[in-house]
């Protein structure tokens, strides 16, 4: 097993906090969970579990995801009081999804579908994509639950929807405004929170694969993040469903100046925790061509400035605009959201104007985009990440 001092990482108790949920989720309900073979989706229904709801519906389109929770959960006890427990490969823009939602009354929808890289913003198509899944695949089921209304509906947001400056944190900037805009007809929330340490595709998961390949290890030197763990995701998401007030947007209590980490201090502590001495590197030529027979007990790592579109040296929860609370809870902060009126018929029409303009560009996406998010600042470089190591 690779390792990493727990320490970094291990900045919040959620256990008070968690307590209060005994009191706040009865034993026996029937929860729907989509994009629940991911990371924050998996652990999310690990937490979940320990309340025992008598039915669990897991949709993703990740067909092997789905069968290694499913394995993970059956291999561990959470599953042996035997609710009803169903996973169904569906994308949630098709049809076929609409049946699954409509086939019960759930008490809980939880959503963890999303398009969750900055990196996946490219170009046109790649925003497209990005926008359909986190904007198109938002209005459908907040349209669906608006004919069956769960009694909890969640919705996982990023802190990258704070100041947005990249076409991922905008979309789900809009997301939360499209949830908002239903806070009045069901119970809604959601939950900005930190990077989660290894989590599925994320830059230090690409480590280990890098170690296990013996590939060498690139970061950007300049870029700090906060980070929780993968059962703290799930902690967060639960806490976000029930505690507060419908239209609350959560948080983890966060220090902004102490508690946000280097990546280039993740990965030389990882590097030496595996037991090996970093070797600095000046490019990624010369990390490919590094010879690891002559050169027994270390490893190359390259780091470089950032300069890809849409990258922020740090990350922010919350704007000073914002009405945010950091006193109510031990381990998360909150914001009392305003009622938001919205078409979704308007959104969509717009995006989907600019998707059928042949000679429309990038540009004219975030155009729309800032139509519905002022704060919007792009940031284009005319550089992304699928150009790096």
């Amino acid at each position: 097993m690779l390792n990493l001092k727990s320490d970094f990482f291990d900045k919040v108790n959620f256990t008070s906090d968690f307590k209060k949920l005994d009191n706040l989720i009865p034993s026996g309900m029937k929860i729907m969970v989509i994009g629940g073979a991911g990371t924050i989706g998996s652990n999310y229904i690990k937490q979940f579990l320990k309340f025992k709801p008598n039915k669990i519906v897991v949709v993703d389109i990740n067909e092997n995801g789905l069968t290694e929770l499913t394995r993970d959960l059956r291999s561990s006890n959470l599953l042996d009081y035997n609710p009803e427990y169903i996973t169904y490969p569906v994308n949630l823009l098709s049809d076929t999804f609409d049946k699954i939602l409509f086939s019960d009354n759930f008490d809980v929808i939880a959503n963890f579908s999303a398009h969750k890289h900055v990196r996946s913003e490219k170009d046109k198509i790649s925003v497209e994509a990005l926008i359909k899944n986190n904007v198109f695949g938002a209005i459908k089921l907040l349209q669906l639950c608006s004919k069956v209304p769960p009694k909890y509906f969640f919705s996982v947001s990023t802190d990258k929807a704070a100041n947005p400056v990249n076409v991922m944190g905008a979309s789900k900037s809009l997301m939360e405004k499209l949830i908002l805009s239903k806070k009045n007809n069901f119970r809604v929330s959601t939950a900005r929170f930190a990077n989660v340490a290894f989590s599925n595709g994320s830059l230090l998961d690409g480590f280990i694969y890098r170690l296990n390949k013996q590939q060498p290890l690139s970061c950007p030197e300049d870029i700090k993040r906060f980070f929780v763990t993968p059962e703290q995701s799930g902690q967060i998401c639960l806490l976000a469903t029930f505690l507060g007030d419908s239209g609350n947007i959560f948080f983890p209590k966060l220090d902004f100046h102490n508690d946000q980490i280097y990546f280039k201090d993740i990965a030389l502590d990882f590097l030496k925790e595996n037991g090996f001495e970093p070797e600095l590197v000046n490019s990624e030529k010369e990390a490919k061509e590094f010879d690891f027979d002559k050169n027994l007990g270390k490893y190359p790592i390259y780091f470089f400035k950032t300069d890809t579109s849409g990258e922020k040296t740090y990350e922010e929860f919350y704007t000073e605009e914002e009405d945010y609370n950091i006193k109510k809870y031990d381990s998360l902060g909150f914001i009392n959201t305003k009622d938001v009126k919205l078409s979704f018929e308007d959104v969509e029409a717009d995006f989907e104007f600019v998707f059928s303009d042949l000679n429309s560009v990038k540009l004219d996406i975030v155009k729309v985009i800032n139509k519905y998010v002022p704060d919007f600042k792009h940031l284009e470089t005319g550089k992304h990440l699928d150009q790096k190591m």
